[in-house]
């Protein structure tokens, strides 16, 4: 132990004594010496061997058992003993001593600094014992100074301290639960004045003092009665958010979302709003309707108040139906708007309250500022996803109203109001949530193609009554008349006034973007205009006694009123240079071209022709437009309908002045293919013709019949046998021309039609156009043929034909008589021409025709006489040409027409008589113009003069041939 010590020693370690204990378990172990120290450090050390020696001590040397180790070895002696072996075991121990002491000295180098570290802490801890020791003893000593130093008198005034600042505590307690008995008083105060963020703020404020002061026994009675007051407030919160539904007001909805926003039930006050506007929707509308049917029941009777509102519905009447629809979307619009108001209310408190977040956000709110976005968010979307819901309700509402009555019996005008009404109600649609408003388009087409076919039915047997009753006088409307000026046309007006001025465009977009909520926001009904327009209705359009009031157009007028009529002094004044000869009548060049520029301008010089037929027509075209632009889903019913119309008025005129088999069958092609197809498909499909059926089809044709109308009649008042008036003329150019402007009225309206027709049915639209409206000018050329064939006395003209001499062998130089006689007749037409554009005018197309008609048929006439003589000479036939050129000369001062029709009709057929055979051969085949009667009669009268009998056998058989694809 002493070598170990001294071993420390030399590491510069001091121990004290009462340390020197902890080494005892090492002290059984023999201490090496110093020299055997000394060469156990310069031993090689071999860690590995070591340990190995270590491990081969045995167990009993590290038991803890009080072991006697030197008995222990004795007793393991063998009974002979051998120097040379306990020498060797003896070196074995020594070894393993060796090995464990280099390991002691080891540890006890290892774990040197921990003792020194811990032998500073147990200096350190007896130094602050003994200082400890010294504070106590102070503390003592100071504590016997302050017992003897205080009197009693002294601590009597502490406590009289203390007991005085509990007091003031307990008074100013007293004052709190003063305050808050009386609360009550204030809170009922508060509720009557609407000042619901501040009852709420009161009673808050209450339950928390309450809270504070709840160890009192009066304070836990009243803290349940504020809870009682809570909901109470609570629940008057609920009726006021009511009250928002139909009149919204802002101050008032601040408060009571202030209030919510205090009792942190944002969200529940968005959903007890939803629940308020769609339980608003339908108290109104059962309110409203019940109203109606109470006041047209006339009695008290309150069986309807149980009804259904389906059920209420049906019990409207027809008188009633229309202001009840008015006061309904009246009705539902004030609720609309209440909800656009209270989402236009959040998205400007939205705005403000990001502006204040961002000017004062510091970070130090982070979760009250994420539930306050939470909130906004839920309020946002709870209000947008509401909007669909709310119109949803006030579609299905209208719906059932809408369906609850059979408006087929409707006045036109009370169904284009209904239809207005609606049409306004989805444009509200449109702008309160992006709908297209199905449900309602759905419910109104069902009730407008039902109403639209009768009233269509009904308009059509109007239709035919108006042409059956008409005698075609001319309907006197001013020169600047347009179908626009009309009532029924006000409509395109309006629409057609965003584009009038492509310079204002920006003014007008900007108006178009002002929508009805922003229009009506601050008062006013989108509704109640609808029954102030139908009073708004004037027009003025006719021209007073025919004539316009303003004396130029009146005077032009005038002046054209006979087409081919002109002043006294150009007839005087005026002499054909040629001839010599005073015309019988002549027009000037400016004047001709005047009179052109006035007709083909209806609208500036001369009035357009029509009768009030046509205007009745025109007027049931725009109501059509009308009820098709307010219901676009059925515009092809309409548009179809509409063209029906046209169909029906062409079929009329043509039926009554046009048709007649025998100058149809001229092969003139005085009726375009295009026309006849035209006839054929409206006599098809809209004429009821009353053929009689079988009982098998009797149901079928009773339903087609149903679609199709009889065919009118003309009126027996209207004549068209008089010669002295042109056999009609005046009705015809009235009727027809009437025809020919309501053509081109529906050529103007084909864009707005086009417009809003749907694309699949579009092609419909275009065949309307391209076959049948088109087609109207077209009738002028049979109907006024039937003039023109009646006008001149053709037959007496080929009488003097047949009793002139034609085998004359001495060329003439006077005419002869026949042509005189025509030239009489042309002038007698023209006189009673000029007559007949005294009462109508007759406009310069008109005018072509009829001379036209008059000229061809006077033409052929002419070579159909030449076909009838029999005897020819080549003098003869000098003699046609001169009266014919002779024909010509005069004929051409009486028409200004030029070329003149059919003239290289006559004179090839006059020329045709000097051919050879083969020319002549050639000639039949590319003439076919002319009849087998007339060419065979050239062939005759050739025969003989250069046409042998075997040529003319040969020629007939070309006539033959060129005649047999005719049969």
């Amino acid at each position: 132990m002493q070598k170990i010590k001294s071993l420390m020693t030399r590491q510069g370690i001091k121990s004290p004594q009462e340390n020197v204990h902890d080494l005892r378990p090492i002290e059984n172990f023999r201490i090496p010496s110093k020299e055997e120290l000394r060469e156990l450090r310069e031993q090689p050390t071999d860690p590995q061997a070591q340990q190995e020696i270590i491990n081969s001590i045995e167990e009993v040397y590290f038991s803890n058992d009080s072991l006697d180790i030197v008995k222990y070895e004795l007793e393991k002696l063998p009974p002979v003993l051998s120097l040379q072996e306990l020498e060797e075991y003896r070196d074995k121990l020594k070894q393993q001593q060796a090995a464990v002491s280099k390991k002691v000295a080891d540890l006890i180098l290892e774990k040197q600094p921990a003792y020194v570290k811990e032998l500073e802490r147990v200096t350190s801890l007896q130094t602050g014992l003994q200082l400890a020791a010294v504070i106590c003893t102070n503390g003592r000593r100071h504590l016997n100074i302050a017992k003897e130093g205080f009197t009693q008198a002294s601590l009597g005034l502490l406590a009289n301290q203390r007991k005085r600042q509990l007091l003031v505590g307990l008074l100013k307690s007293l004052r709190t639960i003063k305050t808050l008995q009386r609360t009550d008083v204030r809170l009922s105060e508060m509720l009557e004045e609407e000042d619901y963020p501040g009852a709420i703020q009161l009673c808050l404020e209450c339950q928390k003092a309450a809270s504070t002061f709840k160890h009192y026994s009066c304070i836990s009675e009243l803290n349940s009665k504020l809870q009682d007051t809570l909901e109470q407030i609570e629940e008057q919160l609920d009726v006021a958010l009511s009250k928002i539904c139909k009149n919204f007001d802002i101050s008032h909805y601040t408060k009571v979302q202030q209030a919510y926003r205090l009792l942190g039930k944002t969200q529940t006050a968005m959903d007890q709003l939803h629940m308020h506007f769609t339980q608003a929707i339908h108290n109104t509308v059962f309110q409203v309707v019940l109203g109606y049917v109470e006041l047209c029941a006339g009695n008290t009777d309150t069986k309807f108040q149980k009804l259904q509102y389906k059920d209420l519905c049906t019990h409207i009447t027809c008188d009633s139906y229309i202001p009840c629809l008015a006061d309904l979307c009246k009705a539902l619009w004030e609720v609309m708007l209440s909800y656009y108001r209270t989402m236009e209310w959040h998205e400007k408190y939205d705005r403000d309250e990001e502006k204040t977040a961002s000017s004062v956000s510091d970070g130090s709110n982070v979760m009250g500022t994420e539930e306050t976005n939470f909130d906004r968010s839920y309020v946002k979307k709870k209000l947008e996803h509401g909007l669909s819901r709310i119109w949803q309700d006030v579609q299905l509402k209208v719906k059932t109203y809408l369906l609850g009555t059979d408006m087929s019996n409707f006045k036109y005008d009370d169904f284009i109001f209904v239809l207005d009404i609606i049409s306004r109600l989805m444009q509200v649609g449109e702008e309160f949530c992006g709908s297209k408003s199905e449900v309602l388009q759905e419910s109104i087409r069902k009730q407008s193609v039902n109403y639209f076919k009768n009233y269509h039915r009904t308009r059509l047997e109007e239709l035919r009554m108006f042409l059956e009753n008409d005698t075609w006088e001319l309907c006197p409307v001013k020169s600047s008349f347009s179908i626009v000026q009309l009532h029924e046309f006000k409509f395109m007006e309006q629409s057609r006034s965003p584009s009038v001025s492509p310079s204002k465009q920006p003014a007008s977009e900007i108006s178009r973007t002002v929508t009805l909520f922003e229009q009506y926001c601050n008062g006013g009904n989108p509704f109640e205009i609808q029954a102030n327009n139908k009073d708004d209705e004037t027009e003025d359009v006719l021209a007073s006694n025919g004539y316009e009031s303003d004396e130029q157009e009146k005077s032009a007028y005038q002046e054209y009123d006979s087409d081919s009529d002109v002043p006294e002094e150009l007839k005087r004044d005026y002499v054909d240079e040629q001839t010599g000869d005073a015309p019988v009548k002549s027009v000037s060049r400016e004047t001709l071209r005047s009179r052109k520029r006035s007709d083909y301008s209806l609208n500036k010089g001369n009035a357009p022709i029509l009768t009030n037929t046509t205007l009745n027509v025109i007027r049931l075209v725009g109501k059509y437009m009308q009820m098709m632009n307010i219901l676009k889903p059925i515009s092809f019913d309409v548009i179809h309908f509409m063209s029906q119309l046209f169909d029906y008025y062409l079929y009329a005129v043509y039926t009554f002045f046009g048709r007649n088999d025998t100058f149809e069958s001229t092969g003139l092609g005085l009726s375009s293919s295009r026309l006849r197809t035209t006839l054929n498909r409206i006599q098809e499909s809209l004429i009821d013709l009353e053929v009689s059926t079988d009982t098998a089809s009797t149901l079928t044709s009773a339903e087609e019949r149903k679609e199709k109308v009889p065919s009118p009649h003309l009126s027996h008042l209207v004549v068209l046998t008089s010669g002295n008036t042109l056999y009609g003329l005046a009705e015809r150019v009235v009727a027809t021309e009437s025809l020919v402007f309501l053509a081109e009225q529906f050529e103007f309206l084909q864009p707005h039609l086009d417009a809003v027709m749907p694309a699949a049915k579009k092609p419909f639209l275009q065949q309307f156009y391209s076959q049948t409206v088109s087609t109207a000018s077209e009738l002028r050329k049979p109907i006024y043929w039937i003039v023109a064939a009646k006008a001149i006395d053709y037959e007496q003209m080929l009488l003097l034909m047949a009793n002139v001499k034609w085998d004359v062998k001495e060329i003439m130089s006077q005419h002869n008589i026949y042509v005189d006689a025509l030239l009489k007749e042309f002038e007698q037409f023209n006189r009673r021409l000029n007559e007949v554009s005294k009462r109508v005018r007759i406009p310069l197309p008109v005018s072509n025709i009829l001379w036209e008609h008059c000229i061809r048929l006077a033409n052929r006439t002419i070579v159909e006489g030449y076909a009838n003589v029999k005897k020819c000479s080549n003098e003869g036939r000098a003699l046609m040409q001169l009266d014919f050129q002779q024909f010509l000369m005069k004929l051409e001062k009486l028409t200004d027409i030029r070329p003149i029709p059919d003239k290289e009709f006559v004179e090839t057929y006059i020329k045709a008589y000097y051919l050879t055979e083969n020319d002549m051969e050639r000639w039949i085949k590319e003439h076919r113009e002319y009849s087998t009667k007339q060419l065979t009669n050239l062939v005759n009268v050739c025969l003989g003069s250069h046409i042998n009998k075997k040529a003319r056998q040969k020629l007939l058989a070309a006539i033959d041939d060129v005649d047999r694809p005719k049969r």
